[in-house]
């Protein structure tokens, strides 16, 4: 059977393991649908099946090898598409680049089992197959860089304007103080302005810090040793007061809750889950930070009063650079960074754990953390 004709009458069995080897990967390894997981899968292998039996010159051959093959310029290719999605599915380059990998491995294994002689026809085919494959990842690479740099100069924009307010804001008080101008009664008011701004800025930089070093492959730093989340809990409460003076904050525990954790990483989760609660939560409604043990585990859940989550946001809240609206007449001090979640799910998928989100208008908007009380192995 040609080649062009088996991708097609076995496109099914090809998908399923295009979908088997994806969910290896780590970006896909909880939540993803079979929708997202076989993104554009089918169309790749159409698009391949009509090229092996497209006639083609050696121009055309080896304009393809440099994937430039024509009609692929705009970026709209099912390739090109399924490049940028995966960059905005957290995929790495090498994940990419693994897919195709094991997809050209796949379609040669299962086509070159049901022949029973090699031909000249067969190498031909072979030839085009890996051409119309090398070209496909050219494509998703090429999508996925330009959309990975949009992002890095986005992000570059965002902090650098998320910066200017605290900052504008430690200028002005640090202009009334040395004016001479000021009373008694002000200073207490200014230095609580300072104190705001300079944790907020500190926050930025620590959550920055913690993106960079996971978009290099170092993975979130951890130093484990024994912690009482009790204490860790409170200190965070503290910290999220200071920048939201006007929210209150409830903490719960209940059994247990020492063990083997990096506790300067975890005073760095709950505070921003805590921020986050509070800086989306319902004005005036209490933030509830709850701790309990569970065997050997310790769950902890951070839950505000607020607008309802939509479900297809609550896929993507703990990627970077996402924000969810807030409403037009809300002043409370935010972030547009967006790093908050991201870095919060980073700490514990480093502590071996994980977490998660839900939302409705009866139980509100609640993260829960499951974290392993013992030392990881």
């Amino acid at each position: 059977m040609r080649l062009d004709l088996f991708i097609q009458t076995n496109m099914e069995i090809i998908l399923a393991e295009w979908e088997a080897f994806a969910r290896t990967l780590s970006p896909a390894s909880s939540k993803m649908s079979k929708l997202a997981l076989r993104d554009h899968a089918k169309q790749i292998l159409l698009t391949i099946a009509l090229d092996i039996e497209t006639a083609q010159n050696p121009a055309e051959q080896m304009a393809k090898s440099k994937g430039m093959a024509p009609d692929t310029a705009a970026g709209q290719s099912a390739a090109s598409v399924h490049g940028a999605l995966r960059q905005a599915s957290d995929f790495s380059l090498v994940e990419l680049s693994a897919e195709f990998r094991a997809l050209r491995a796949c379609v040669l294994r299962m086509w070159l089992g049901q022949l029973t002689t090699m031909t000249t026809s067969t190498a031909d085919e072979m030839v085009r197959f890996n051409e119309a494959i090398d070209q496909a990842l050219a494509e998703s690479v090429v999508t996925y860089t330009a959309r990975a740099d949009h992002m890095r100069e986005l992000f570059l924009a965002i902090l650098g304007h998320d910066l200017r307010a605290p900052l504008s804001s430690m200028t002005m008080a640090g202009e009334l103080l040395t004016s001479g101008k000021v009373d008694a009664a002000q200073i207490l008011a200014i230095g609580m302005r300072v104190k705001r701004g300079s944790r907020l800025m500190s926050s930025m930089v620590e959550d920055l810090i913690g993106f960079t070093r996971t978009q290099l492959g170092a993975g979130m730093p951890t130093l484990l040793h024994n912690a009482d989340l009790k204490e860790v809990c409170q200190a965070a409460i503290d910290d999220a007061r200071a920048t939201h003076p006007d929210t209150l904050f409830e903490l719960e525990t209940e059994g247990q809750l020492t063990g083997q954790f990096d506790a300067v990483r975890m005073h760095q989760l709950f505070t921003n889950l805590l921020v986050n609660a509070a800086q989306y939560g319902t004005p005036g409604a209490a933030v509830r930070i709850i701790a309990r043990q569970q065997g050997d585990q310790v769950m902890v859940e951070v839950a505000n009063e607020g607008p309802v989550i939509p479900p297809e946001s609550l896929e993507s809240i703990f990627s970077p650079l996402i924000q969810l609206p807030g409403a037009d007449d809300d002043l409370r001090p935010r972030t547009s960074l967006g790093l908050g979640l991201f870095v919060a799910r980073e700490i514990a998928l480093a502590h071996g754990g994980g977490i998660s989100a839900a939302s409705s208008k009866a139980g509100g908007t609640v993260f829960s953390v499951a974290l392993s009380r013992e030392k990881m192995v």
